[in-house]
């Protein structure tokens, strides 16, 4: 029995030489039950520093002076082209609407198939223009807004909107103005409303508590 506790020690230690373990090893208090932070609780049996499985650094190697978060530059190329591709897709369904509605008392034709497809196209484009048009303003006006300020906040995303509804509307004189300044900032202010409603919770909670 002793002769095979002896050989079971020998090839333990042999694959710890192996493996580059060192001979001062952990004891199983000192390892037992330690809880790391998205990892199960270690095994007892783990010859292994815990300090060196906690990772205190960045995922991720960034740039010298770049933020961890895209800026409004970065997404304005996503901006615009969401809001176009979104224009687009509703105005083709919405001229496909209109087209069947006025062609209704049609046969099924080439004629009608050709009013169709025309009302699908200028709908489409129509929505597209439109949309794009004013994620080009708004992004626009937001990257100046946050240059000039240096900060990226909520102020910034309403600002934006109320310029770019003033600007848009502009060609309906001051009651266009009016009403474009009015409708930005509504929008804005929701958009900004549901971005921040889960740290708004948070704070209702800690604050009920």
């Amino acid at each position: 029995m002793e002769s095979g506790g002896g050989s079971g020690n020998k090839t333990t230690g042999g694959l710890a030489g192996f493996f580059g373990a060192s001979g001062a090893g952990y004891s199983h208090a000192d390892l037992a039950g330690v809880l790391l932070t998205g990892m199960n609780p270690l095994s007892s049996y783990l010859n292994v520093d815990p300090r060196y499985l906690v990772q205190d650094t960045d995922e991720f190697i960034l740039p010298t002076g770049a933020n961890k978060t895209r800026g409004r530059f970065e997404l304005a190329f996503f901006t615009i082209g969401g809001c176009f591709m979104t224009g687009a897709a509703f105005g083709s369904m919405n001229g496909l609407r209109l087209g069947l509605k006025e062609t209704q008392n049609m046969s099924w034709s080439k004629p009608r198939n050709v009013q169709i497809l025309n009302m699908v196209t200028r709908q489409g484009a129509l929505w597209a223009n439109t949309l794009g048009s004013l994620a080009l303003l708004y992004s626009a006006f937001g990257v100046v807004i946050e240059k000039t300020r240096g900060a990226e906040d909520d102020l910034n995303t309403i600002a934006a909107g109320t310029m770019t509804g003033m600007l848009y509307k502009c060609t309906g004189g001051l009651r266009g103005v009016a009403q474009g300044g009015l409708a930005g900032p509504m929008l804005t202010s929701l958009y900004a409303l549901y971005n921040n409603w889960e740290n708004m919770k948070g704070s209702l909670l800690q604050q009920s508590l």
